[in-house]
């Protein structure tokens, strides 16, 4: 690491001007959450894997930004010659360098891997000291990064309509509608799973992500994409020129984005007088999202003549379409095609990560994992997005808590869930902070709510009941989920941070509910479900706004044993009972008689809280009080789950998706 700082200090003052810091994002040229190998520019200087963060290296540091799920992970991968800066704690990253660097300084970045957003707020504050945000030429990590790997050549494909449930003709007319009414008369899109949305195409450039790297512009009357034509098939090719969407190379989109702005961006597919009618000031503008468009393209761009706000694609993906929910459905409950097979070997957390990804790989399709499997035994448990390595991975061990959130891509669907276990008996302060997690859990699940509200009014019920004891959790409690693409999808969210303000839960989105708590040093604890938000029906309805709700489509038991039933109320336990039997329900179709053994075991009806309990009952006559009689009972506790029925079964077969 000591010899790419250096390396890249001598480049930083060799360079035009010379650098006085540099700026590494996560970021690709898409501004993406994922990157493919190539694109993990930031992991490659500073040695930290997390999938959020920026390196900033000056002359003399190094300093790594990061959130609260990464903490823990970046203070175990950082070398001493890092300083970690905790988002939401420290400075941000713009306040810091515009308080310590010098003034007048010249702070690099890649315009490429930075949004127009993020540019604009460091512009801001760096005025006060004059400093300069300089767009480097060419990205000075890529002339260190001596064995960085080849660019992805992998093919598009197109997606079926009968899992895309609506046609790109379609989509195109009510972009364009969109654009009229905004008085712009074209759009540059550079938000991947956006492009494959609009065009119903897929790919696999990025791991855990059905994408192709890809932009795409539109305009009233033609339609452009822009990929390696390498990847293009004569057959992809024919279905493009049947919808009218010229391909054109990937690197062709800097120089495209420069003719749209002057109005020399011609179609093959369309005629330039059409072209030119756009002649009016009022209509003379380009639509850009600025938290997608990197700098690079939006420099290209007038300035005055740029609608900067969100792309008005974002929430039509959002809206799933009938096709696209019940795939989503089906996803979640899928029969295996082949059964697998049992087989023994040494359970760790890594082996148990493999054979439930073996396992989904044998359903109907299957097309990879939506993200990396957190199998996480004890404390590793703790760091909230834990990667087992096959080096130092722990084993399964009956006395700890065993944290798994995993999901899978499929052709109907995407996938994400997080269920928390213990294989032998959980210590008390266990079962209090699963149970915590767990109501908030069902709180959120069960909110009813009016129209127009937005995730960050809902986060506090999740929340609260953690915060009864002192806890809490670094995370957002929800995002949505794409439609066999993203398995992190805006534009909504449900969370403290201030930007779940932005867009309010609508129906027929889906969103996860994952509160948590994690324990340095000890275990962690999450939670997950997918929803979908519907329509309420209300016996009022308050200021005629409407009212919505969550079905759950995610079905997976909960261990009642890491449950303290005395803290649930009478509503929390006849949601867990009413969940279980769905759960036995619709799995039973898809299990062999020893399987729906250990399903009817843990989805076995829990009793009140108050059973078991000597209870007195007074009962009172109200007009004619004489006495008052106390009657006790006591009634019988059933241990609905014995202590030993999860760890074969859950090795062996997959009754779930977890």
């Amino acid at each position: 690491m000591s010899e790419i700082l250096s390396s890249l200090r001598s480049l930083m003052a060799s360079h035009t001007p010379p650098l006085d810091a540099l700026v590494v994002p996560s970021e690709d040229y898409h501004q993406s959450e994922y990157v493919s190998a190539r694109d993990k520019r930031r992991e490659f200087v500073s040695g930290f894997t997390g999938s959020a963060g920026l390196a900033l290296i000056t002359k003399n540091e190094a300093r790594l930004w990061t959130d609260g799920r990464y903490f823990l992970q970046a203070i175990q991968q950082l070398s001493d010659e890092w300083t970690l800066m905790r988002m939401g704690e420290d400075p941000l990253v713009e306040v810091w360098m515009s308080d310590n660097l010098s003034e007048g300084a010249n702070i690099g970045v890649d315009p490429w891997c930075v949004s127009v957003d993020t540019a604009n707020r460091w512009g801001k504050a760096f005025a006060k000291k004059s400093q300069n945000l300089i767009p480097t030429t060419t990205d000075l990590v890529d002339e260190v990064w001596k064995s960085r790997p080849p660019p992805e050549m992998n093919p598009v494909l197109v997606h079926p309509l009968e899992f895309a449930g609506r046609s790109v003709p379609e989509k195109l007319t009510d972009l364009r509608a969109k654009l009229k009414q905004e008085s712009a008369r074209g759009l540059v899109i550079a938000a991947l799973d956006e492009v494959a949305w609009l065009y119903n195409i897929r790919g696999t450039d990025v791991a855990y992500c059905p994408v192709v790297h890809a932009f795409a512009i539109v305009t009233t009357d033609s339609a452009f994409l822009y990929v390696d034509k390498k990847k293009v098939s004569n057959e992809v090719s024919e279905y493009f020129k049947g919808l009218g969407v010229e391909v054109k190379e990937y690197t062709d989109v800097i120089s495209d984005v420069a003719l749209l702005a002057s109005k020399q961006l011609f179609s093959s597919f369309s005629s330039k007088s059409e072209d030119m009618e756009i002649d009016s000031d009022q209509t003379d503008r380009l639509w850009v999202d600025p938290a997608s468009c990197c700098y690079a393209l939006y420099s290209k761009l007038d300035a005055d003549k740029v609608l900067l706000q969100p792309s008005p694609l974002s929430l039509p993906k959002a809206l799933k379409n009938p096709v696209e929910l019940e795939g989503l459905k089906k996803a979640h409950v899928q029969a295996n095609k082949k059964k697998p097979t049992s087989e023994t070997s040494k359970l760790t957390e890594l082996t148990v990560s493999d054979k439930l990804e073996s396992l989904r790989a044998a359903k109907e399709h299957f097309r990879g994992l939506s993200f990396p499997t957190i199998s996480s035994v004890g404390s590793n448990a703790a760091i909230i997005h834990y990667s087992p390595e096959p080096e130092a991975c722990a084993e399964m061990d009956p006395d700890k808590i065993y944290l798994c959130d995993s999901g899978a891509q499929y052709l109907d669907g995407t996938t994400d869930i997080t269920r928390t276990v213990h294989f032998g008996k959980p210590s008390a302060h266990e079962k209090d902070c699963y149970t915590a997690v767990l109501k908030g859990h069902v709180a959120l699940g069960n909110a009813r709510f009016p129209k127009g509200t937005n995730g960050y009014t809902l986060d506090i019920l999740a929340r609260a009941p953690l915060w009864k004891f002192g806890l809490d959790y670094r995370h957002g409690t929800g995002h949505g989920v794409g439609s066999y693409l993203f398995v992190h999808e805006g534009p909504h969210q449900v969370s403290f941070r201030p930007s779940a303000r932005n867009v309010p839960l609508q129906a027929t989105m889906t969103v996860t509910d994952e509160p948590g708590y994690y324990e340095d040093g000890n275990f962690g604890i999450r939670l997950e479900n997918v929803l979908v938000v519907n329509d309420a029906e209300t016996e009022f309805n308050f200021g005629d706004k409407g009212y919505l709700q969550f079905e759950h489509i995610t079905w997976a038991p909960y261990q009642v044993k890491l449950i303290d039933l005395k803290q649930l109320t009478r509503e929390e336990i006849d949601w867990l009972n009413t969940y279980h039997l769905r759960c036995k329900d619709i799995l039973a179709p898809f299990l062999n008689q020893a399987e729906m053994e250990w399903l009817k075991k843990a989805t076995e009806p829990v009793t009140d809280a108050l059973d078991g309990c000597s209870v007195w009952v007074l009962w009172t006559e109200i007009k004619h009080v004489t006495e008052s009689t106390f009657s006790e009972y006591s009634l019988p506790f059933q241990s609905p789950l014995s202590n030993s029925h999860e760890l074969k079964v859950q090795k062996d077969h997959e009754l779930r998706e977890m």
